[in-house]
């Protein structure tokens, strides 16, 4: 089991619904692919731990991209973290897309890589995160302040918890039950950016886990000129079969290309 220990987020009931707003509809005019549909970078490298997961996940995003009309092109290849290679791309979705913590050289974002990564930011393209996104980048501060925190454990396995939606009336969690019971690898993390919009949390108790307060496990937030939306959930091979997931997933890559 991969378990690092750091401060785990505390004060949750410190935040309702009333602390942001919706953010204003509206995104970044879009690049448009040569079929003039939204381009969506896929990008699922790692240099840490590799997630089974991972290959379901691209499947079902490339399924889901064709049926919202999107196109997918699917990366693990760092060199697409070009000015040139993301010029006409829409949002980048990072598909737990590991580095290794202890070593520093593992991140493949470094140099003008970063540079093209956040003048993308900068420009208002989308990002949405997926899982181990969390799990990534731990020596470059930026990357865990534009995701909204950085992985720092997880409970043992992936025991079947129970996630409350924490507004309804949310573009990313529109028609979700109000609580679902599913199965995942269920983290905490460090430096929970409490400005984001919180979408869905855990209920600890439901993991056996001794914490009063809900843990986040879905934000989405506008970072920088770009709308970042990211979810903890998709570390098992039934995330991306579940219906739930897929519409919460669909959802939030709409809304950060600015579709809703």
């Amino acid at each position: 089991m991969r378990t690092r220990y750091g401060p785990v987020m505390r004060g949750l009931g410190l935040i309702g619904a009333g602390l942001i707003g919706l953010i204003a509809a509206g995104g970044p005019a879009q690049a448009k692919g040569p079929d003039g549909r939204p381009k969506i970078l896929l990008f699922s490298h790692t240099t840490g731990y590799r997630h089974a997961s991972i290959e379901p996940g691209i499947a079902a995003i490339k399924t889901l991209g064709a049926r919202e009309k999107l196109t997918i092109v699917a990366s693990e290849d760092p060199a697409v973290f070009s000015a040139d290679a993301l010029k006409d791309v829409d949002a980048i979705v990072f598909l737990s897309s590991t580095t290794d913590p202890k070593k520093p050289e593992s991140e493949w974002l470094q140099g003008s890589k970063r540079e093209a990564l956040q003048a993308f930011v900068h420009r208002g393209g989308g990002i949405v995160g997926i899982h181990a996104a969390a799990d990534s980048h731990y020596h470059w501060p930026w990357y865990g302040k534009m995701i909204g925190g950085h992985f720092a454990r997880h409970p043992q396995g992936t025991p079947t918890g129970t996630v409350t939606v924490v507004d309804a009336e949310d573009p990313t969690t529109a028609g979700l039950p109000k609580t679902i019971k599913r199965a995942d690898e269920w983290y905490y993390f460090d430096d929970y950016d409490v400005t984001s919009k919180l979408l869905v949390t855990l209920d600890p108790a439901s993991i056996g886990e001794k914490d009063v307060n809900p843990n986040p496990v879905s934000w989405r937030k506008q970072f920088e000129g770009a709308r970042i939306f990211y979810t903890a959930m998709g570390h098992t091979n039934e995330s991306f079969s579940d219906p739930n997931f897929l519409r919460h997933l669909t959802a939030g890559l709409h809304w950060a290309l600015g579709q809703k």
